[in-house]
């Protein structure tokens, strides 16, 4: 095996599953969502392959039904993650001796285990922990995932390929080496998908990887982890800590051994661990690489020659999807009047159709907020809207959390463009329209550039080609994912690479090579073939 020269296969996009009534897919999606409901679960630790109980546990219910357990989960403190990292180092010695095939092959499997078997299996914990219909689990916790896998494969197989020119009597190569020491993957609630490439793609370098995530999605964590066990990936590799932020981070933060993080969460969390860091910075062993995906205050622009039913279209499925959690979803929109007055009573009528409730009921578009901390921020500001004469509400603010955490999907319309939910990210079902004169486009564009301090999604709806293009030009620092007559929202690994800039993190551009190639540390290995003999050069000849 050491002189088999590899390709790997051609990675293409996961077809999305439709789920239509009756289907063979929605049988086993409804099956599996019934198995878990009536069966909770209680989650361990897992450090070194072992699952590990400390007592200290806390509770999983669905945010769309709180009376509905869906087990329980043990926390790890500073004894467990010392543990890991300790079990981490050893795994390393081996695992960074693994193939580049041989890691490869582990996240190739797993892509078709979660095509096969373990789609419905993470989809229905999806639904459930997270409050994500069918569709939005599907294009998560399924398809995305999936794509990463394969994906990450072929892009690691690309960048190992990028190698230096040799000159005559030479050989001049680049070595990717894992990072020494460990990646600390710290991920959100509200992608799945998120929560597996964090810790996997630096394990397909070769690295070793702490992963907490998001207590509010430890239940499909859980069921990612055992798909990668199932794959064969050795113990140790990726060690499991659910837990509280400061519990687990602190000590990972204070080990030298802490080579990476690879985070997507909130900016204030983030600017906290990168404060951290650099006060620790004199204990590492190396500098550690900081990747992080925060937040977004993601804009759509429509120009008056928009093609209005696009619009509303894109609007309604931008702000709205997934009640508006997404770091990429719609929250605010600058519109034309001329285009308002014709889209508003429609946009309104949209809005009001949508049907939000249990997620199990394929009919609901929408679910409830992940939890009650997220509810009651998301009242507050519908209710300081409701009392502000800069602002009115044009549909929707209705919120109840008797069984679940539910707020309707919202409109606002500011009067004032720097009104307070155009600039702050709520991430949530709410909309912030601010209608500007048809003859101020430069103008607005400026003022869109400016008032908030995300830069990681937004869109331009014009059917006008210099205004796209002025557009693109005022707007180019102001998104990292850039959108021409499309909602904001979206992105397909390998088409579409994902990341934003300012307060919304590194762009290191997740599902591409560039993410790949933050987890490695090249080492030039120079050999001469005929190395010279005689220290004196040509020039020092006697004349």
């Amino acid at each position: 095996m050491s002189n088999l020269q590899s390709t790997v296969p051609v990675p293409k996009n996961e077809p999305v599953l439709n789920y239509r009534p009756g289907s063979p897919e929605t049988k086993a999606l409804k099956k599996q969502l019934a198995d878990f409901e009536g069966s909770p679960i209680e989650i361990p630790i897992v450090i070194n392959g072992e699952e590990l109980r400390t007592g200290k546990t806390a509770a999983l219910r669905a945010p769309h039904n709180k009376s509905l357990e869906l087990g329980t989960f043990h926390q790890a403190g500073t004894k467990e993650v010392q543990a890991a990292i300790e079990g981490s180092q050893k795994a390393l010695q081996e695992w960074s001796r693994f193939s580049a095939d041989a890691r490869a092959s582990i996240f190739l499997k797993a892509g078709e285990l979660l095509a096969g078997k373990y789609r419905p299996i993470l989809n229905a914990a999806t639904m459930l922990g997270q409050s994500k219909t069918a569709h939005q689990a599907e294009i998560d916790s399924a398809c995305e995932l999936i794509d990463f896998f394969r994906f990450n494969v072929a892009f690691q197989k690309q960048l190992y390929s990028i190698q230096p020119e040799s000159a005559p009597g030479m050989w001049n190569r680049l070595q990717y080496r894992p990072l020494e020491g460990f990646v600390f993957a710290v991920t959100p609630f509200n992608f799945t998908s998120i929560g597996g490439n964090l810790p996997t793609a630096p394990a397909l370098m070769g690295n070793v990887v702490l992963w907490k995530p998001a207590s509010t999605s430890v239940y499909s964590a859980y069921f990612t982890l055992k798909l990668l066990e199932e794959a064969g990936l050795p113990p140790g590799v990726i060690q499991f800590l659910p837990g509280r932020g400061a519990e687990v981070g602190n000590p990972v933060l204070e080990s030298d051994k802490l080579a990476g993080i690879h985070f997507t969460g909130s900016t204030d969390v983030f600017q906290h661990m990168w404060q951290t860091v650099g006060s620790n910075i004199q204990r590492y062993k190396s500098y550690p690489r900081i990747v992080g995906e925060t937040g977004g205050k993601d804009f759509v622009f429509a120009h008056a020659s928009a093609d209005r039913k696009a619009l509303v279209t894109a609007l309604v499925r931008g702000a709205f999807e997934y009640q508006g959690q997404k770091c990429s979803a719609a929250s605010r929109a600058y519109i034309p009047k001329s285009v308002w007055t014709a889209i508003k009573e429609e946009l309104t009528a949209e809005v009001e159709s949508i049907r939000l409730g249990d997620i199990s009921d394929f009919r609901n578009f929408m679910g409830a907020v992940i939890d009650a901390a997220s509810f009651e921020k998301l009242r507050g500001f519908i209710e300081g809207a409701r009392k502000d004469p800069n602002a009115e509400i044009v549909v929707g603010g209705n919120c109840d959390d008797k069984q679940g955490y539910f707020v309707s999907p919202t409109i606002i319309e500011a009067k004032k463009p720097d009104y307070i939910t155009m600039q702050e990210e709520l991430f949530g079902p709410v909309l912030t329209v601010y209608v500007y004169d048809d003859s101020k486009f430069e103008q607005t564009l400026s003022l869109c550039d400016k008032t908030s301090p995300y830069g990681l999604t937004g869109c331009i709806f014009a059917q006008d080609r210099a205004a796209v293009d002025r557009a693109s030009s005022v707007l180019e620092h102001s998104a990292g994912n850039f959108y021409i007559n499309n909602k904001p929202t979206g992105a397909v690994v390998g088409q579409q690479p994902f990341g934003g800039s300012r307060a919304s993190g590194t762009n290191d551009k997740a599902g591409s090579l560039f993410n790949l190639v933050r987890w490695v540390s090249m080492r030039t290995v120079s050999e001469t073939f005929a190395p010279p003999t005689d220290y004196r050069y040509p020039y020092m000849e006697a004349e």
